[in-house]
């Protein structure tokens, strides 16, 4: 296994300060390292001179900052041109890393949720009949706007059409050029606990943690995953993230699913501990 890990902009020899310690874990443990510049990888007419110093070889992994879907799969194919394999295909990225790729499989462990294709009025208002009157957030394909909960991100009474599309018309504002996909409407839920992230390589839970946006002293509950395992299982994903809640009623719910190459490791995760279970998946 190959491990893939953003260059310092300065320093472009270097891995990326917030990589760093995953690169060193992946070099202790004998796995190559090998830099790719993201700020190239971001248009994709630049996807080949990011891979420019990755040499050839067989699999990799990626761990650096999140792409667009069609920027990964330039991605994908600048590597194939030099004769490396994305353990993650660009077909299991956009899966894992929009919601409307992987919530029909989740639809019983997660909150309800319609969307739109783009971000026009209309299509907002047909959305918001088809979830029905109540509370929602409001987020797009790849992420919600929570620190801006009450501007941007909660939508007190959908029935309230003027003040619901105000609340989107900001998200999309903030948003801007980074907005993907269209808007996405999810019914609230009333969670209890804080966040929790695990890692799963190859349909198996590795790795159970707290969501970086944690405070750091919160506790992290362990999670029943009874339900949430044949799901995610049948998802046939290489390498996800599942950000999970508990409901009020004593309930585990999925909030998120992300690839886990573009997750971030919360500090309560080694970087060993990381590196070690992408080596899980290397057979």
């Amino acid at each position: 296994m190959m491990l893939l890990v953003p260059s310092d902009v300065l320093r472009p020899r270097h891995p990326d300060a917030h990589f760093a310690a995953e690169a060193s874990a992946a070099r202790a443990s004998g796995i190559e390292v090998a830099l790719v510049d993201h700020d190239a990888l971001a248009t994709s007419a630049g996807a080949r001179q990011a891979v420019c110093r990755v040499p050839a070889g067989d699999d990799a992994v990626y761990r650096g900052w999140m792409l667009r879907s069609e920027q990964y799969a330039a991605f994908a194919n600048a590597l194939a041109q030099r004769d490396v394999t994305l353990r993650t295909t660009a077909g299991h990225y956009r899966r894992a890393h929009e919601l409307p790729g992987w919530y029909s499989s989740l639809a019983a462990v997660t909150p309800r949720s319609v969307w739109t294709v783009g971000d026009d009025r209309a299509a907002f208002d047909r959305a918001r009949s088809d979830l029905g009157p109540g509370p929602a957030v409001l987020r797009d394909y790849v992420k919600s706007m929570k620190h801006y909960w009450t501007e941007a991100a909660f939508i007190p009474e959908l029935s309230d059409a003027e003040k619901a599309w105000a609340v989107a018309n900001r998200f999309r504002e903030l948003r801007a050029e980074d907005m993907v996909g269209g808007f996405v409407l999810r019914g609230f839920e009333n969670f209890t606990s804080y966040e929790v992230r695990t890692w799963w390589v190859d349909g198996r839970c590795q790795l159970i943690g707290p969501h970086p946006d944690n405070p750091d002293d919160a506790a992290v509950a362990d999670p029943d995953l009874s339900l949430v395992r044949p799901l995610v299982a049948e998802l046939g994903l290489p390498f996800v993230t599942v950000d999970l809640f508990l409901r009020a009623d004593d309930r585990w719910r999925v909030v998120e699913i992300g690839d886990g190459q573009v997750s971030d490791r919360p500090h309560a995760i080694t970087p060993e501990a990381m590196i070690t279970m992408l080596q899980s998946g290397a057979s």
